[in-house]
Formats: structure tokens, sequence, C-alpha cells
């Protein structure tokens, strides 16, 4: 074997170990939800040998107490009842298999077929993702994280600090920028906040840098004063690069469940909202909450938070998650 042979033989063992960590990690965090969605699922069908409307009744309450949604169970629920009449006999041992098609191919409907996950940052001018959410939802933690990430790739990363309502924000954000080597601007804490991601932008435009994160209040006091906010934001950004924000990514709390839902319908209808990153799945049985979300607003998840390391914010591939939560 050749010295270049050897040096690509040892690449490709330490792609697979890394490849082996990130499913370990995955499986890890998403624990609570399997063992919680199939405790259910086996209790469901105990003792029964086929898949009739009884087995469909407690396999729906199983998907809507898993926080999976109502609409979402329906349609799933719809699916196994074709297959069920088509192929007449089906086991109930077959149904965990069935369960496992049908929920990666909603997932596969509601995000399209992405051949690229994560952010798709491209040569140029900086990429620029405006980050929305409640207050608590992990979003100041999602930047940091996604940051860390990003400058490890070799990005240079810029971090606006325009949720200047709670100076325990900037403070916060301040630290992460640090551990994370971004570069961030900020302003003192009742700022316009427009003004912050103004200047975030004219600075990264001037040095160069490859993405920019811009965080925002996490507020719901009103529709309206939240649309006229990140209205303003993304007004003035535009003014700095034309096309700017790139992405709206709005960061959901998966340990909150139906809560979640309904955060999803506010921002939606509050702003553009383009991609989803779900948090605190490592702590949850509610994990169910990913594949209901995808399903009911057709935005796909890009990022998914298994733990609190910043190295637990991960990619969202919808395969690697449908496996490790029915545990293949």
């Amino acid at each position: 074997m050749g010295f270049f042979d050897l040096f690509k033989s040892k690449k490709e063992e330490a792609e697979q170990k890394s490849a082996e960590q990130e499913r370990k990690e995955l499986d890890a965090g998403l624990e609570k939800t399997k063992q919680g969605f199939f405790s259910k699922l086996a209790h469901a069908v105990a003792g029964r040998s086929t898949v009739d409307m009884e087995v469909l009744d407690e396999l729906e309450e199983v998907l809507i107490t898993s926080d999976v949604g109502v609409e979402t169970t329906v349609k799933i629920i719809n699916r196994i009842e074709e297959r069920v009449a088509r192929d007449k006999y089906i086991g109930s041992d077959e149904l965990q298999n069935i369960l496992h098609d049908e929920i990666a191919r909603l997932m596969e409907e509601a995000e399209g077929k992405r051949d690229t996950f994560g952010l798709d940052v491209k040569q140029g001018m900086p990429y620029v993702v405006m980050v929305v959410g409640v207050n608590g939802a992990g979003k100041t933690t999602t930047i940091g994280k996604l940051a860390a990430q990003l400058v490890r790739a070799g990005k240079r990363v810029y971090i606006g600090a325009a949720d200047t309502f709670r100076a325990a924000a900037i403070d916060q954000l301040a630290v992460w920028a640090e551990r994370a080597g971004a570069t961030m601007v900020s302003q003192q804490m009742g700022s316009d906040p427009a003004s912050v991601a103004y200047d975030t932008l004219k600075s990264a435009v001037a040095n160069g840098a490859d993405v920019v994160l811009i965080d925002t209040a996490g507020r719901l006091h009103n529709k309206v004063g939240l649309m006229n906010e990140l209205t303003k934001i993304r007004n003035v950004m535009a003014k700095v690069i034309p096309d700017a924000p790139h992405e709206v990514m709005l960061v959901l709390d998966g340990s909150t469940g139906q809560n979640a839902f309904e955060q999803a319908r506010q921002f939606t209808a509050a702003t553009q909202v383009t991609s989803l990153a779900i948090t605190k799945l490592d702590g949850t049985a509610k994990g169910g909450v990913v594949i209901g979300i995808s399903d009911s607003f057709n935005i796909p998840v890009r990022y998914i938070g298994v733990g609190e390391g910043i190295d637990q914010l991960k990619i969202f591939d919808r395969n690697e998650f449908v496996r490790a939560l029915f545990g293949k």
C-alpha cells in the first residue's frame, strides 16, 4: 500500500468513526422519545396478531400522546389503513416497519428531496441568517453552537446582538461568541435592534465575513408588534445586502410539545420563516413534535439540539432521525 493509499485509508477510517459518534449521540439524544413511544406502541399491539381497526385506534392515541400532532397523526393512520386494505393481512409485528416507512415518506414530502443539510453557505457576500424564537427556546445557545460549527469549518462568522431588550441576552451572546471564536457586534441595552443588524452587516461586508447570525428579541406580546419589528430589521439589512436575510431560522423548544406548534404558527404568521431548529430533545419524550411540525408547516428542519454540549447541535437528516427513533 502506497503512502497516498494509506493516507486515504486513515482519512476514511476517521470519517467513519466520526459518523459512528454522530449516530451514537443522536441515538442517546432521542432515547427518551424512543422509549416512551415504543412502550406505548408495545402496549397497543400486545396480544394482537393482526393490524385491525382497534389496533389503529390505539396507534392513533400513541401518536397523538407522543406530540406528533392531530393532523399529522390522521395522515399517518390513513396511509396505514390503505396498506392494510391493500395487503389484506398485516401482522402486528410488521406495524413498526410500516410506521417507520410512512413517517420517513411523510417527512420527505414535507421537506422535499434535499441534497444539502444545514446551511448552504456560498462564496461571495456574507450569508445572513436571522434567528427568531421566544425567550427560553434556546435561541442564544443555538446561535453560539452554530457559530462554533461554522468557525471550525473555516468560516468567518459575525453575530449581531439585536435582542436589545434584555441585557442578559447581550451578555450571554457575548460569552458564546468568544467561546465559538466569532465576532460579535452589539450596542447598549435599549438600542434600536435594526441599527444593530445594520452595523453588523456593514462590518461583516467590510471584513470579508462568510456568515452573519442575527439574534432577535424573543417576545410574542402581539403579532403586530413582532411583525413590525422583524420587518424593520429585514428592510434595514436589505440596504446593505440586497437579498438579506437569506434565511429566517425559527428556534423551537421541542420539550414544550404542542406549545411548539403554537409558537411556529405565531412566528410563521409574523415573518417568512424558512427553516427550523428544534432544541432540547434529549431531555424529553416529546421528540415526535419534530415529525408533526415538519409536516404541518412544510418548513425544513435544519438543526436539532440533543444535549448541552457545544457539539450537540446536530445537522438534521430526516433519514437518520427516523432511524434513531425506531432504533434501527
